[in-house]
Formats: C-alpha cells, structure tokens, sequence
C-alpha cells in the first residue's frame, strides 16, 4: 500500500465483541490485508476495518461476514475502494508505522466568563479535547459543572 490511492477500506459491523474478534482473525487469515483497528461504535456494535488492495479486501470482508455469522450477527458490511484523502485523516488510516491517531484539536480554552456560561455537555466535551487537565476519562464523565470549571482554572494557573 504505498498510497491511499492504491488501496481500500474494509468494513465489518458485528453486534458484539467476540464476533468482530472473529470475524478480524478471519479477516487478517484469509487476504493480504492490515488490521486498522476494530473500534466500539455503539454499545453493541463493534466495527473491524482493515485495508489492503481492492481485491484482498473485499475478499476478507467477505471470510470476515462468514465468521462473524458462525458466533454472532453481521450488522453490516461495505468496501469502498480507493476512499477520498479526507476519509483517510478522518478514519487514521494511514500512518507510516501503522494505524495513528488524529492529532488532538488544539482548541483554545476560552476565558472564566465563557466557560461560565456552557453546559455540562458543553464542557465535557472542551475537557475530552484540552490537555493538561486534572481529570481524565471516566472522571470527566462524572464531573459537575463546578468539578470541571475548577480543573479548567487549575490548568490556567
């Protein structure tokens, strides 16, 4: 795969996680393709993608769908060959050493007053994407307004 215009995307939506593992290993197994990743997409739904040539791919969707359905339901499945640049950022596709995260948006933190005024959801959100918080993950989720308009002050120190 020497560039996204030589290559396709290959998708698997499973509904649980031991189908999408089943329907990955017969995937990798069956063609000349690379694992991406197999990400959770809803609470039960888990999507393999994987790339590779046009051919190979749609081949390992294919062994991927018959494997998932021996343990499991098959949501969905779909190929696109030779996927826009953009579908590439948009899906960490293509990174020279594997699959690699998009770069976190720097995304200013606004001023004491603006955050004042945002929502819980709002600020949650601007947490998820800020760096150098006090809180992480799961905290983030559970944090009251005041939980997370104290950390936001705290990185300003």
């Amino acid at each position: 795969m020497s560039s996204p215009d030589q290559s396709a995307l290959g998708l698997v939506e499973t509904r649980g996680l031991v189908a999408a593992l089943e329907a990955a290993d017969a995937m990798v197994k069956s063609a000349d393709v690379r694992l991406v990743r197999i990400r959770k997409t809803d609470p039960a739904l888990m999507t393999v993608q994987v790339t590779g040539e046009t051919a190979a791919v749609r081949a390992a969707v294919d062994a991927g769908r018959a494997a998932a359905e021996r343990v499991g339901s098959v949501v969905s499945t779909h190929v696109i060959a030779r996927p826009a640049t953009e579908m590439a950022a948009l899906l960490r596709l293509y990174g020279a050493a594997g699959p690699e995260r998009l770069p976190s948006r720097r995304v200013p933190v606004p001023s004491a007053e603006v955050l004042d005024t945002l929502t819980v959801a709002a600020l949650r959100t601007l947490a998820r994407t800020t760096r150098g918080l006090s809180i992480h993950g799961r905290a983030i989720a559970r944090a009251s307004k005041a939980d997370l308009l104290a950390a936001f002050a705290a990185r300003k120190r």
